[in-house]
């Protein structure tokens, strides 16, 4: 598999590492021009990419929701771990890990693998690394992410999760860039979203995104849809690579 970035994939990636010129710092900047801004409609920023309001970030606040007992009965949870079909050795990113519904999940799934839990809120870092303790995950590292830099290691993270996560990026193109080369040989991107093409799923529609507007927004960091597993209730589970 043969990475290849757009231009400012590149820039984005040479910069984040600490390693941009004033002509590259320049040439960055120019990737402002993949974002808009106008009024904000209710629950977005104002900041607009690839014809998509972005959705305000749910906080720390709202950890209770994301460990309600009935998420594996109303999101199939289960079935989306089966479906990711993990090797016991994998390296698996969890992105937006949160409370580490899913981080502690995968875990278990890759005994003799790892398991990078990243989200930018130290709060729940914090939480993140109490939870190791208890369950005794050793394999489990909690990284504290930036808005635009997930920190993980190039060419190494055999499945990058995003669940319920992408939408709130704040800098969509950026973190995607640095995720698409985070990936190893064959490495994949598992893309859960709340299907927007469904309007009876009871959420809000810019927390909700659909196949089309997906594949549009991947391809501007080279990534392509793989496959789009149809077996979830309420989401899209669409598997995203690099040609």
């Amino acid at each position: 598999m043969q990475k290849t970035p757009s231009f400012y994939g590149l820039i984005v990636w040479s910069c984040l590492l600490g390693g941009c010129s004033q002509a590259q710092q320049a040439q960055r900047a120019e990737t402002d021009t993949l974002y808009r801004y106008r009024e904000a409609m209710p629950d977005g920023i104002g900041k607009w990419y690839q014809g998509r309001e972005i959705a305000h970030v749910m906080g720390h606040q709202g950890a209770g929701w994301l460990e309600r007992s009935e998420r594996e009965e109303e999101e199939r949870t289960d079935l989306l771990m089966d479906a990711l079909d993990l090797a016991p050795d994998a390296v698996v990113a969890d992105i937006g890990a949160g409370t580490g519904y899913f981080t502690f999940r995968l875990a278990r799934r890759v005994p003799q693998g790892r398991v990078l839990a990243v989200d930018i809120q130290p709060e729940m870092i914090a939480y993140l690394n109490e939870k190791k303790e208890e369950q005794r995950a050793a394999n489990v590292t909690p990284i504290l992410g930036t808005i635009t830099q997930p920190r993980l290691p190039t060419d190494r993270v055999d499945l990058v999760l995003l669940v319920d996560a992408y939408h709130e990026f704040s800098h969509p193109y950026e973190m995607m860039a640095a995720l698409a080369q985070s990936l190893a040989p064959n490495g994949k991107i598992a893309l859960v979203e709340y299907r927007a093409e469904d309007p009876s799923v009871p959420i809000k529609p810019l927390h909700k995104m659909s196949e089309a507007q997906a594949q549009k927004e991947m391809a501007q960091v080279g990534l392509q849809l793989l496959e789009n597993k149809d077996l979830l209730p309420q989401q899209h589970l669409m598997l995203f690579g690099l040609p």
